[in-house]
């Protein structure tokens, strides 16, 4: 049952806010991290899960990434040929690899997320701490009622 009233207009619709507000976020750090180190959108994705994560699938990628695996597939190509990942045989699977950041990676990593903090700390400012707290637990939360899906089901 629904706490609110229906959208009347797409800009009251929930799902619509979150998704230009999420755009307008990625957009201001990605203009920094394509100015400075020359990665898209994606690219940067891939490497800052493979920052926290460690090694992973391409596969696993898309999942954690919530993206198609064509685009993760092409952003990994570019980050690989750049030096920047690197793909080794998957022991548990012989039918994918493992990618991880390289040294020159795990450095250009390192570059970015003081960056992307300190961005990210400049959109929050109008925000209070508890309202980012609050915020960022309401966002887990919905995104955990949307429920666990396979990447490969978002192609358009």
């Amino acid at each position: 049952m629904s706490r609110r009233q229906p959208a009347q207009r797409l800009a009251e619709f929930l799902p619509y806010q979150l998704s230009i507000a999420s755009n307008a976020v990625s957009t201001r750090i990605a203009e920094q991290y394509r100015k400075r180190f020359a990665l898209k959108t994606t690219e940067w994705r891939i490497m800052a899960v493979l920052g926290d994560h460690g090694s992973l699938t391409q596969r696993d990628l898309s999942q954690q990434t919530l993206m198609d695996k064509v685009p993760v597939n092409r952003a990994c190509k570019r980050l690989e040929d750049r030096g920047l990942v690197q793909r080794s045989p998957n022991a548990s699977d012989g039918r994918s690899h493992l990618l991880e950041l390289t040294s020159e990676g795990r450095a250009v990593h390192a570059g970015i997320m003081p960056l992307a903090l300190k961005i990210e700390s400049e959109l929050f400012s109008v925000l209070s701490e508890e309202e980012c707290a609050s915020l960022l637990d309401m966002l887990v939360r919905v995104r955990d009622q949307a429920g666990d899906f396979d990447a490969e089901s978002l192609a358009d």
